[in-house]
C-alpha cells in the first residue's frame, strides 16, 4: 500500500486480548495499515486531536463497552467536535444489542460489526473490512 493511500486505524479498544487479535487478524488478512491503540474513548479522543495519528485518512474501530468513556460516548465527543466530526467510525463490539445499533447509527457510525467469536472469523472480518475502504477510496478529510 502506497503512502498516500495508508489508512490509519485508530483502535479504541479496553480489552488487551482483543486489541491483540485485531493485530494478529490484521497481519493474517495482510492488512500493513497502522493501527494505533487508545483504551478508552477519553484516550481516544486524545489520540485524535494529538498528531501521533496523521491527520488524513483515518478510521477508527470502536469497542462500545469501555471504562471511563463508553463507546456511545465516545461518538457524541466526536460528533460534536468540528475537527473530528467527519471521522469515520466502524463499531466493532460484542454488543448485539438493538438499542446500541440503534444509538450507533444515529451517531453516523460508517458500520457495525459484531466480534466474531472465532480467530479465524475475526480475520475474515479484517479482511473485508480493509476490502471494502480499499474500494470506497476513503477520501481526504481535512
Amino acid at each position: 500500500m502506497s503512502i498516500e493511500r495508508t489508512l490509519n486505524l485508530v483502535l479504541v479498544e479496553d480489552d488487551e486480548i482483543d486489541v491483540m487479535n485485531v493485530r494478529r487478524a490484521l497481519e493474517r488478512a495482510h492488512v500493513t495499515n497502522p493501527v494505533f491503540v487508545a483504551h478508552n474513548g477519553l484516550e481516544g479522543l486524545e489520540l485524535l486531536r494529538s498528531n501521533t495519528v496523521p491527520k488524513d485518512r483515518r478510521l477508527v474501530l470502536l469497542d462500545l463497552n469501555m471504562p471511563r468513556m463508553n463507546g456511545i460516548e465516545f461518538l457524541r465527543e466526536l460528533r460534536k467536535d468540528p475537527a473530528l466530526r467527519s471521522t469515520p467510525v466502524v463499531v466493532l463490539t460484542t454488543s448485539d444489542d438493538d438499542r446500541d445499533k440503534i444509538q450507533a447509527y444515529d451517531l453516523n457510525v460508517a458500520g457495525y460489526l459484531l466480534k466474531p467469536v472465532t480467530f479465524v472469523n475475526f480475520v475474515d472480518v479484517m479482511a473485508a473490512l480493509n476490502k471494502y475502504w480499499a474500494l470506497v477510496e476513503l477520501p481526504e478529510l481535512r
